[in-house]
């Protein structure tokens, strides 16, 4: 039975934590804040309760998987899990509008023929047979199984099969972007075309650059379903926290871990904030990069994978709307309101162009009782993609307002009051520079969309959580804290879950 240091409450640590404890071993937690749940945190004013976190749960088979490995009660008897309908309403940069169902793929076809026009579904529906290739060739290595040591295969293998377009006289073109998908397999139309390229904004990753492979992330969204959590995400915190304790899991919280202490070439425990030293037989770390180097004086030991960089990716900024008057019926679960000038917006979130009037915004509108003071009051949650270590200020805010109107019309006359969440916000709450916040693993662009394995060069030591394979976003956290556990558990022969 191995004594294991964990450093950070977030969900992939806890995950890591539960496994590792049925197992036998005896994990503690050190969390440097007063709570556990890491991103996924929760602010609570006047009656009304915001996730200030992801506000959707995709993918939920990675956390049922997680209790039912950890103990007798499955996930649906902890929370309340409801499959959202529509998945999404799509307000286009037109005006047109589309509600595409939850998980039903000839649904979505038939929603974009009778918004876009005749043949749209076919071409949608013709490149999520494609994604769905590209899901069964990537799935397995990059999110099972450990980081395989040959990762330039990942790195350089396209696994999406594009189309190839043939053109008189001229070279043939296939699509190597998922901008390009958009122009080259879906017609150019261009709602089609902010509609693929929103998959890759929400993750803070520019669809000029995102590979072919960003297929995947609305694949797997029409594919596995969007589901909703009863009084938001937090609640899932709350429960993977209980199976912990359930477990014997130990946290100490307001601990700050300042040291990785190391001993005869291996990690061997954890120095704090007073000076005081944990032994440890194994250290499971869940920071940022920049954490991470900091507690071993400034030494990278995450390996060879070039891995995204926190200098390279976005931010979120977050506006929690508390309003007077009930939730209209009908109201859609969540709403994306797009940009009015892609080109400006991708100019202001890649480029250091200036902001747009009008970026794209995700409106969360729940209708959950507990999340309001009482039914003549409602809870709106809207979250902008923004540049990294972006300072907001009150012109932001406006912007942000004036494209969720498109989606709420109403909504000056209704608002009681605001709060945001800004980077500068999440970067205290993660440790993240500029509050920069990762996207999953994808397959190719030469490996930049990779995350650092979560074995590191120090023996002993393991990444656990968003920063490290198979990168961010609930689900990818979820896997990584079973990944860790597997690898501490049956050492470097573990392949992952069969």
């Amino acid at each position: 039975m191995a004594r294991i240091a964990v450093i950070g409450a977030g969900m992939g640590a806890m995950a890591a934590a539960a496994r590792l404890a049925v197992a036998g071993h005896r994990p503690v937690v050190f969390e440097r804040a007063s709570t556990y749940g890491g991103a996924v945190g929760l602010l609570e004013r006047e009656g009304f309760a915001f996730d200030t976190g992801p506000g959707l749960l995709p993918l939920p088979a990675v956390y049922r998987d997680l209790f039912v490995k950890t103990g007798k009660e499955p996930l649906e008897d902890l929370v309340g899990l409801t499959q959202i309908e529509p998945a999404v309403r799509h307000v286009f940069a037109d005006g047109t509008t589309a509600d595409l169902p939850n998980a039903r793929r000839a649904g979505v076809a038939e929603a974009l023929d009778a918004v876009v026009g005749s043949g749209a579904g076919a071409r949608w529906s013709a490149f999520m047979d494609r994604a769905r290739e590209a899901w069964d060739r990537s799935r397995r290595p990059l999110l099972e199984e450990p980081l395989w040591p040959n990762w330039r295969v990942l790195a350089d293998r396209e696994p999406y099969p594009a189309l190839t377009r043939k053109r008189l006289l001229r070279k043939d073109r296939t699509a190597t972007t998922l901008a390009g998908i958009g122009g080259l397999e879906l017609g150019g139309d261009a709602r089609l075309v902010a509609l693929v390229e929103q998959y890759a904004l929400a993750y803070g990753l520019d669809p000029r650059t995102a590979p072919a492979s960003a297929a995947v992330l609305p694949y797997m969204e029409q594919t596995f379903g969007t589901w909703a959590v009863s009084g938001g995400l937090r609640a899932l915190a709350d429960a993977v926290y209980a199976r912990c304790l359930q477990r014997r899991v130990e946290f100490r919280f307001d601990a700050d871990v300042t040291r990785i202490v190391e001993k005869d070439g291996r990690a061997a425990g954890v120095e704090l904030g007073d000076g005081a030293v944990e032994e440890a037989d194994f250290v499971v770390a869940g920071v940022a990069p920049s954490v991470l180097d900091g507690l071993l004086a400034g030494r990278s030991v995450r390996g060879e994978v070039p891995a995204q960089s926190e200098s390279a990716l976005s931010s979120r900024l977050t506006v929690h709307l508390a309003l007077r008057g009930a939730r209209p019926e009908g109201t859609a679960h969540r709403t994306v309101v797009h940009g009015a000038d892609r080109d400006a917006e991708l100019a202001w979130l890649f480029d250091g162009g200036p902001r747009p009037d009008r970026p794209t915004v995700a409106v969360l509108r729940t209708g959950d009782p507990s999340q309001v003071p009482d039914a003549g009051h409602e809870a709106v949650t809207v979250i902008v993609t923004v540049p990294a270590h972006a300072r907001v200020g009150g012109a932001d805010v406006e912007a942000v307002l004036a494209a969720t109107q498109r989606a709420v019309p109403d909504l000056r006359e209704r608002i009681l009051w605001h709060e945001i969440r800004a980077p500068q916000d999440i970067a205290e709450t993660t440790g993240a520079a500029g509050g920069v916040v990762p996207a999953p693993a994808l397959a190719a662009a030469r490996g930049r969309l990779l995350h650092p394995a979560n074995a590191t060069a120090l023996p002993g030591l393991f990444a656990v959580g968003g920063w490290s394979h198979p990168g961010g976003g609930l689900p990818h956290a979820g896997m990584s804290g079973a990944l860790v556990a597997g690898l501490i558990v049956e050492g470097p022969q573990f392949r992952g879950s069969q």
